[in-house]
């Protein structure tokens, strides 16, 4: 009979199993649904490849903590019961435990850390679900370590291994690097070639070949119908996974849309867009004449601002609203249409316009397509083969040219045919500091992260800091998912030592865990002191009447409520009074200073 010291303990395993599971699947789902066409037929067999990729990485943790020691105690093969069953659906009996213990840690050797992890790497669709994989990692790490009592040297040495390879897998790119993502951030056949390879080296004892499904996967060979036989064990197959990825509805897209941060301007011209074309849809109804309109648009913007998720939902609601067949996305640049030898460049363009049919073709960084020095044959022949396959296929396809506003407004005058056809344009500006603030807020909140009023002030002062001070290039959203992933990988490594972790230790990020490398420390300076703390403000505005005031840092992350209607609301960000400076800054006009103060008296 197991004994644990923290009695919860198998629970918080079971729920971070199914946790990973659902993270996993849901994760193949999205992977069918917006990308099939670059899958083997049928799509959905990708999903089972999924869920069996999250029992290999649930047997490598395990076995990795628990041989920390060289040896299984008690609570530990409770706790391998409890993972077999949510492997094969089936209690085991005492020696097939035994058998199927010693399998375990034997495929596990076998397995490498990166191909349990690989597509969240590979495909970009799925990159924004990297911190919550890794929280769910590092919480299965922990609570394993803990099955026995008091954390071990051993195993805390075991647990930071573990998060030291999902690091070096999952890369890390610095905070406000933005064109460092540009190259990976595109799906393409072969990434999803190399993730199917992963599924021949993974050991039959972690698959779920009985499956119709996976017997059609690239390379599996026939497998034995259940009871089926797995690593020597006989377990009863269960039943067999058949995900469906429906198409969205018009109402489900456009609520998609609605739940993204900022972006005020671009959700009203989508909608706009949505309404009209339900008028015209009504006018064919009623026997009534229609206006034609492009469908074709430009995003301006800079990186980070939400480009490639407002085209993904973009062509949802058009495939909702069967403007097109599919409505998936097709990501490309001008690698992906231009080749680099004569008579290479048309056929290649076609090719990746025939992926995208019945959907969205999205060019980022489009005004590279034809080069601003001098001639560039293959660039203006990219362009002309897009054109007439726009208007051949003007039913079929549509096209979002997306990059920075000069650059594609220079694009769009080089040539008459880009100018007519995109007519529509979408600005994508800057995130606040309060928004960017709200995309890090919404990260840790789906990973069940609690933050405290001192660490909201400082995500706040150093998302003011960086905005104030930004270029072009500024990394918008993908700052705040970055300042996410590394604060959770240090709240990791500070936890990792410590013997007995309570669920809040487990689920709180700390004001030590956020660090903005490009910050300067004493921007930080008041969040020291009590003193300092009681002298920042910050603005906030109700939700209900608009009606804006600035509150101390206490109150952030509290129920709040307005002075002017009565409403009661959340005040978990809010705007800093003052622009944030080093200070450096601020003695580096003294005398300006001086005066400004006088006149303030």
């Amino acid at each position: 009979m197991s004994s644990f010291e923290f009695p919860d303990l198998p629970s918080q395993f079971r729920q971070l199993l199914g946790q990973c599971r659902d993270l996993y699947v849901s994760s193949g789902e999205r992977a069918a649904r917006e990308h099939a066409h670059l899958l083997p037929s049928p799509a959905e067999s990708f999903v089972t490849l999924m869920d069996d990729l999250h029992r290999a990485l649930a047997v490598k943790v395990f076995v990795t903590i628990c041989e920390a020691d060289r040896r299984w105690s008690k609570n530990e093969k409770f706790l391998a019961e409890v993972l077999l069953f949510h492997l094969w659906g089936q209690w085991l009996e005492e020696d097939a435990l035994h058998e199927a213990l010693a399998d375990m840690s034997k495929r596990a050797l076998e397995l490498k850390w990166y191909a349990t992890v690989r597509p969240f790497d590979e495909l970009a669709p799925l990159r924004d679900r990297i911190g919550e994989l890794e929280t769910i990692v590092t919480r299965m790490a922990n609570v394993i370590a803990r099955a026995d009592g008091p954390l071990k040297n051993s195993e805390a040495g075991r647990i930071k291994m573990i998060q030291n390879e999902l690091q070096i897998h999952l890369r890390e790119i610095p905070i406000d690097e933005a064109e460092a993502h540009e190259e990976k951030d595109r799906i393409g056949q072969q990434a999803i070639e190399k993730i199917y390879d992963v599924f021949d080296k993974l050991p039959k004892t972690l698959r779920k070949d009985s499956s119709a499904d996976a017997q059609k996967l690239p390379g599996s060979a026939q497998q034995p119908s259940s009871p089926q036989q797995q690593g020597g064990v006989k377990v009863k197959a269960k039943q067999t996974l058949k995900p469906e990825a429906p198409k969205l509805t018009l109402e489900e897209a456009l609520a998609e849309l609605d739940k993204l941060i900022g972006l005020d301007t671009v959700k009203e011209e989508v909608r706009t867009l949505a309404n009209f074309l339900k008028v015209q849809e009504k006018r064919v109804a009623a026997g009534l004449p229609t206006t034609k309109l492009s469908l074709h648009m430009v995003f301006h913007g800079n990186p980070g601002t939400g480009k490639t998720t407002v085209a993904r939902i973009v062509g949802k609601v058009f495939g909702a609203m069967g403007v097109l067949a599919h409505g998936h996305l097709i990501e490309t640049d001008r690698s992906g249409l231009v080749a680099e030898y004569s008579g290479q460049t048309g056929p290649k363009t076609n090719k990746k316009i025939d992926e995208a049919l019945d959907g969205v073709l999205f060019i980022d960084e489009a005004y590279t397509l034809i080069s601003g020095e001098g001639e560039d044959p293959f660039g203006h022949e990219a362009v002309q083969a897009l054109l007439k396959r726009m208007e051949d296929d003007r039913k079929r396809l549509v096209v979002i040219l997306a990059g920075y506003p000069v650059e594609m407004d220079s694009l769009l005058h080089s040539n008459p045919g880009l100018s007519s056809r995109f007519s529509r344009k979408l600005e994508f500006i800057d995130y606040t500091p309060l928004e960017l603030a709200g995309i890090f807020g919404l990260m840790a909140g789906k990973n069940s992260y609690e933050l405290g009023a001192v660490a909201r002030a400082k995500v706040l002062l150093g998302m003011q800091y960086l905005y104030e001070r930004r270029d072009r290039h500024f990394g918008n959203g993908r700052t705040s998912r970055n300042l996410f992933e590394h604060a959770i990988r240090r709240m990791a490594n500070r936890i990792a030592e410590i013997s007995q972790l309570s669920v809040e230790q487990l689920t709180t990020l700390e004001p030590d865990d956020i660090e903005f490398n490009r910050v300067p420390a004493e921007v930080f300076d008041p969040l020291d002191s009590e003193e300092g703390r009681k002298e920042l403000r910050f603005h906030i505005t109700c939700p209900e009447c608009e009606h804006g005031k600035d509150i101390p840092l206490k109150f952030l992350g509290q129920n709040v409520k307005c002075p002017k209607c009565d409403h009661d609301f959340q005040a978990d960000w809010g705007e800093p009074v003052e622009s944030v400076k080093s200070p450096a800054e601020k003695t580096e006009h003294p005398e300006k200073s001086a005066e400004n103060n006088a006149g303030q008296q």
